[in-house]
């Protein structure tokens, strides 16, 4: 191998000599021909990059031209945990008012929600809310001992009304609830968010569909562990597991099976060493039959690790929900019946969630803006109190109680 000199290899390496080596590269290149540009030239082909201009049919999201304003009556931990929360996600309402027996706690919530300080009121004067033309919709999220009397005061002050469950606490209540909005002319509706979210919506059409066959049994538990001091725990307050959770397993059964029940039977378990429950009992074990024979048996709890689940059992399938009554994580199974080709092995179904509060709402304000008919009615929620009250007397007696069809 021949070394170069050194004074050659440093001309070589510097940036002349580099030059150089360019220029005599070129002079031994072939001629370029220059060739008019054809339909495959980088003229013609699509732009890689984005327009400056954005594209004429670009979808941009649109607000409302109108919302409902929304009074919440009663700040508590489902009112500030969930249901303020969801107004950020609901299109058709907002919330303009707030009722609450404690004003320092009113007046900070009303600040950090943008909601005005003369929107707010206490129990006391509550009725001026008929006065106040920003409110369109009054949801009632008290103690259950609460809901009749303030659902009815809201009726009629002219003004729409969400309850929450349980409806109320004898059906007598409610009757009298569904007769004031009548009366008034205005919407009620029971807080049963779970007809508007979509694993519960879509369980309720596979079963409706006929999928699963004749169903023969519902069987569901909702249960958690209460800590003393709870409203749950007061039966002056209208606690107890059966109207608080059980209500979930009743209207559940209802909607999966499209019955109502023709008898029910329950027992209850109220531990003397335990103080919490020395007003109401601690579990509550039911079971209802309905015309077609199917059978519901449903427990309900509040001394116990939470557990929320239902199973519909038929001649052709089986669905689970697991958990079946939160506010967020449904999931949802269902597993064929080996004539259908089915296996010991569940297929989930994958849907997207949504907030059950803002759907909840949202629909009822559709639902006065439109003066359509709610899906959760009051006397969905009445149904449910005949329900409970036939369980109530079932404990007392012992005994199955009849229900009138």
């Amino acid at each position: 191998m021949t070394t170069l000199p050194s004074s050659r290899r440093h001309f070589l390496l510097s940036s002349a000599g580099l030059t150089c080596l360019a220029d005599l590269h070129r002079s031994f290149a072939a001629p370029v021909r220059t060739e008019p540009e054809t339909a495959t030239s980088s003229a013609a082909l699509p732009a890689l990059a984005p327009p400056d201009k954005q594209p004429q049919n670009l979808q941009i999201p649109q607000k409302p031209t109108k919302q409902l304003g929304w009074a919440i009556v009663g700040l508590g931990e489902l009112a500030l945990g969930e249901v303020l929360p969801a107004f950020g996600e609901c299109e058709l309402s907002k919330p303009v008012a707030l009722v609450s027996g404690h004003p320092d706690k009113a007046r900070r919530v009303a600040d950090f929600y943008g909601i005005e300080r003369n929107a707010i009121y206490n129990y006391d004067n509550y009725d001026r809310l008929a006065d106040d033309p920003r409110v369109d919709v009054i949801y009632i999220i008290l103690p259950n001992s609460m809901h009749a009397e303030y659902t009815i005061r809201g009726l009629k002050a002219g003004k729409h009304v969400l309850c929450e469950k349980p409806m109320a606490t004898s059906p007598d209540e409610a009757r009298q609830m569904i007769a004031a909005s009548k009366e008034a002319q205005r919407h009620l509706m029971i807080a049963y968010r779970l007809h508007y979210e979509p694993f519960n919506q879509r369980a309720m059409e596979i079963c409706k569909s006929g999928a699963l066959g004749k169903i023969r049994t519902f069987a569901s538990t909702n249960g958690q562990n209460v800590k003393a001091p709870n409203i749950r725990l007061s039966a002056r307050l209208g606690g107890g597991p059966l109207g608080d959770v059980g209500v979930y397993s009743i209207n559940a059964a209802r909607y999966t099976l499209g019955e109502e029940p023709v008898e029910v039977f329950a027992v209850a378990q109220q531990p003397k060493d335990d103080p919490r429950f020395r007003e109401v009992p601690e579990s509550v074990a039911f079971t209802l039959r309905y015309p077609s024979g199917a059978l519901a048996h449903c427990d309900c709890g509040f001394g116990m690790t939470e557990s929320r689940f239902y199973e519909v059992h038929g001649t052709e399938g089986t669905l689970r929900m697991q958990p079946a009554f939160s506010y967020r994580g449904l999931r949802l199974h269902v597993r064929d019946s080996e004539a259908k080709g089915g296996t010991d092995e569940s297929r989930e179904l994958l849907l997207e969630p949504k907030n059950h509060f803002s759907q909840e709402m949202d629909h009822f304000s559709q639902v006065v803006m439109n003066n359509e008919t709610c899906r959760t009615p009051g006397e969905m929620g009445l149904a449910d109190m005949v329900i409970i009250e036939a369980l109530e007397r079932s404990l007392k007696t012992n005994a199955p109680v009849r229900l009138d069809g």
